[in-house]
């Protein structure tokens, strides 16, 4: 099927037969009824109660400062460490590039670890590192660490483009770092140096492979879709799926500020489930949480799973647990909200942690119920996602 790779070269994308032995180690994946085309319609009517956040508050006791005015929990902060990133990706970089925040301007290691402590102590149980490239930063393996030994954080992920992952995974798993997302949008190199505006693509394959080696299971792999650039690829991804605790996450295309966003790129969610289902017939629900952002589904037989992020088509927002920290230190409460506010200003003018606190807990408090949909996200300032953080 890969014609574009040479599979002695990039064993992710073997795709040699499933057999009876096998397919029975991985009878985990039989959660679930088998999909066809003709149950489409009731799997997506079901899929209705992720959006459900009942189960949120079933965690350990956490901050009011935590809890929006319609009582969903955010137990998860993503932190942005830069804004720098070794790619140029179109949807994600504007063509004519960013004026990135000076140096001096950017949160320091110890104010970013202050934070997060305030976060973590509050109830906050997963952060994920993000950028720009996260990797980038020289002292990320110093962040990881002090972040992994906060009393209380289960879960330290990283969203990556891959390009120099490979080489310092293995410090950065000593490190703590638990969970791993590497962004790739296409199988064909061409097509990877057209949309990133750089070369790398074996880079990225090679540390989806140095992910699963390590053991990190699930690998997550983000790609974008988007139309006549890589819709007709879907379902090569899936097959990524078939040997290797691969989690592909197929992402509806995005609107943020530069990246040129159209409804008709825009391939919606039960378009790409369609092209799966026709191929895969053995295709079948998983069991969500509450609080994903993505369905989730397998191929029976196959080692990994497949995922949708909906944000677009069917959205999340009732079920959202996610804040976000910005690089510049800005305080982000929805993804898609243009309203941002700076915790470096008051760090740096000497407030105390219940300072803090109020001014995080009055953000969170005015967080609205849901984004405003596609279309007026496409019409609403917001900044690039660079900025923001992957």
């Amino acid at each position: 099927m890969f014609l574009h790779i040479c599979p002695a070269q990039v064993g992710v994308l073997a795709s040699k037969p499933v057999t009876e032995s096998n397919s029975a180690l991985l009878s985990e994946s039989s959660s679930g009824q088998s999909i066809t085309k003709d149950s489409l319609d009731s799997l997506q009517s079901k899929t209705d109660a992720n959006s459900s956040g009942e189960d949120q508050q079933k965690a350990s006791p956490a901050s009011d400062m935590l809890v929006d005015s319609f009582g969903r929990l955010h137990t998860y902060l993503r932190i942005s460490l830069t804004e720098r990133c070794n790619l140029r990706c179109q949807y994600c970089m504007p063509d004519a590039g960013v004026d990135l925040t000076p140096s001096p301007q950017l949160l320091s290691q110890n104010e970013i670890i202050r934070v997060a402590n305030l976060f973590v102590s509050s109830g906050v149980d997963k952060i994920r590192l993000t950028g720009g490239e996260p990797t980038v930063r020289k002292d990320i393996e110093d962040i990881c660490l002090q972040l992994s030994n906060l009393e209380g954080l289960k879960t330290l992920a990283i969203t990556t483009n891959g390009i120099t992952l490979a080489r310092k995974l293995p410090k950065l798993k000593e490190c703590g770092l638990t969970a791993v997302n590497i962004s790739l949008d296409t199988l064909v190199p061409a097509k990877f140096e057209f949309m990133t505006r750089r070369k790398g693509f074996l880079k990225v394959l090679e540390s989806i492979n140095t992910a699963a080696d390590l053991g990190y299971n699930p690998v997550k792999v983000n790609c974008v879709i988007m139309r006549e650039f890589n819709d007709d690829e879907i379902c090569d991804f899936v097959e990524l799926t078939r040997d290797k605790p691969i989690n592909v996450r197929f992402i509806e295309f995005m609107p943020f500020d530069g990246n040129v966003w159209n409804v008709k790129k825009l391939v919606p969610y039960a378009e790409m489930l369609d092209k799966v289902v026709q191929q895969f017939k053995s295709l079948k629900r998983l069991q969500d949480h509450p609080t994903d952002t993505a369905k989730n589904f397998r191929v029976d037989g196959y080692c990994g799973s497949v995922s949708f992020v909906t944000s677009m088509t069917e959205h999340f927002c009732a079920g959202c647990n996610r804040l976000r920290l910005l690089a510049d230190g800005n305080f982000k409460v929805c993804l898609f909200g243009p309203s941002e506010v700076s915790l470096r200003d008051p760090l740096r003018s000497g407030i105390d942690d219940e300072g803090l606190k109020e001014i995080i807990g009055a953000a969170v408090k005015r967080k609205k119920a849901s984004h405003s949909g596609m279309f007026d996200i496409a019409k609403t300032a917001n900044r690039p996602m660079i900025h923001i953080g992957g």
